[in-house]
């Protein structure tokens, strides 16, 4: 079964709202082993709307929309696909009835706004799927071989509609071919550097597509495959996974789809090791990774956000005369910061981040991008330059990513972090 993917909402297309219902919805849909052909964001003009279901129709026996469902004006997805369709709307008295319930338990004394009795209008024939964690029921339609199901925008309720109602009831649509995936993370080089060490993996394994991902922390590589084979299609995918590796060496953190700081605090605990932080340029970003990951309060003791050279002596103990001589962008200053904070926190290892995130304050001897990141553990401190390109923002999260990279090699290559 061939699937499309509409997501309606003229909000979608603005700067300002991401679609990640059409993620969810893959990811599903392809472990039922219904394959994603299409997908398209359309705003909430009644022409456009149909333009896309009627194209979409002509290309996949399923289509799956989420959004337009709420009990305003410009919510017109039922009433779109009522329309290509030929069928009439009707007013559910059941859904009725849920709406003025769910005012009233939430909202008590409050009667429901006659507005929203647009959310109980039901296509002819079509099954209302029952929406727990909001107003706007989802609506499962048959029509000349195809299954046109609608949900609701929020990821929320989408999310609990699909897992209870729609899941399912497409699980006998399911094929035995089903995808197969693995997520693995890079730091440390470039998307093309990438491609060129696991390129010549592709035509050894011509059943298997790889999709390569950039984004500012690092890259991504996603090796997959279809089959009808779980075991077969694990053990392929094993084996692409150990080349890849291999062609990739240090530079590959995780073949778990993990983010860094949680291959970083899986390495803390299983060192038993802690760690603190000192941050200048990265602002706490550093210290808010850390702590994005369940548990982090077993390895992280805490960190210091001195933007100040008068904070960066009080709090970390980095010595007035190193400020004046080398300046809080330097080497000695990265050092300094890693090893106040790990001696102030008693941490097996102290991170120092200094640097120029800009857009204004570089120098040609120092320019915006600069950045110094220290790691100190009881044999002394060491450092490394760093030079970033992008705007303040992606300074700041490559300089936090370097620095978690910097803990990691730590633990992994003794050569690198302890000689």
């Amino acid at each position: 079964m061939r699937a499309e993917i509409i997501a309606v909402g003229s909000e979608l297309l603005t700067p300002f709202r991401l679609d990640t219902n059409s993620l969810f919805l893959t990811s599903q849909l392809n472990q039922l082993g219904i394959r994603v052909i299409h997908k398209a964001v359309v705003g909430d003009g009644p022409d456009e709307m149909r333009s896309s279901f009627r194209h979409a129709l002509d290309r996949a026996e399923l289509v799956v929309s989420s959004g337009g469902l709420g009990p305003t004006d410009d919510d017109r997805t039922r009433q779109t696909v009522a329309e290509l369709l030929g069928r009439k709307l009707h007013t559910d008295p059941h859904i009725l009835q849920y709406i003025k319930q769910r005012f009233q338990r939430f909202r008590p004394g409050r009667v429901m706004p006659e507005i929203n009795a647009r959310q109980a209008l039901v296509p002819e024939g079509a099954t209302v799927l029952p929406n727990p964690k909001g107003t706007a029921p989802g609506l499962w339609l048959e029509a000349n071989g195809h299954i046109v199901i609608l949900l609701p925008g929020v990821p929320a309720e989408l999310q609990a509609l699909f897992e209870a109602e729609v899941k399912p009831r497409l699980a006998r649509f399911a094929e035995p071919m089903r995808l197969f995936t693995r997520e693995l993370r890079i730091t440390g080089l470039p998307e093309s550097e990438v491609e060129t060490r696991v390129s010549p993996l592709y035509a050894l394994y011509p059943n298997t597509e790889t999709t390569i991902l950039a984004s500012p922390p690092g890259i991504q590589l996603h090796p997959s495959v279809w089959s009808d084979d779980a075991g077969k299609a694990e053990r392929l995918l094993d084996e692409i996974v150990d080349r890849m590796a291999l062609a990739l060496g240090e530079h590959l953190f995780s073949t778990r789809g993990e983010a860094l700081e949680e291959v970083v605090g899986r390495i803390l605990t299983e060192n038993r090791a802690t760690i603190a932080v000192a941050e200048s340029c990265t602002g706490g970003l550093l210290a808010e990774r850390l702590t994005n990951v369940p548990g982090s309060s077993i390895y992280f003791l805490g960190g210091v956000v001195c933007y100040s050279n008068d904070l960066k002596t009080r709090l970390v103990d980095v010595p007035p005369a190193l400020l004046e001589s080398k300046g809080a962008v330097s080497p000695e200053v990265a050092m300094a910061l890693a090893e106040g904070i790990r001696k102030r926190t008693g941490a097996t290892i102290g991170i120092g981040v200094t640097g120029i995130a800009g857009p204004g304050g570089g120098s040609p001897e120092k320019p915006v991008g600069l950045a110094y990141i220290g790691i100190a553990d009881e044999r002394g401190p060491r450092q490394k330059e760093f030079r970033f390109v992008g705007d303040r923002d992606r300074i700041r999260l490559f300089a936090s990513q370097s620095a978690l990279d910097m803990a990691r090699r730590y633990f992994l290559l003794p050569s690198y972090g302890r000689s």
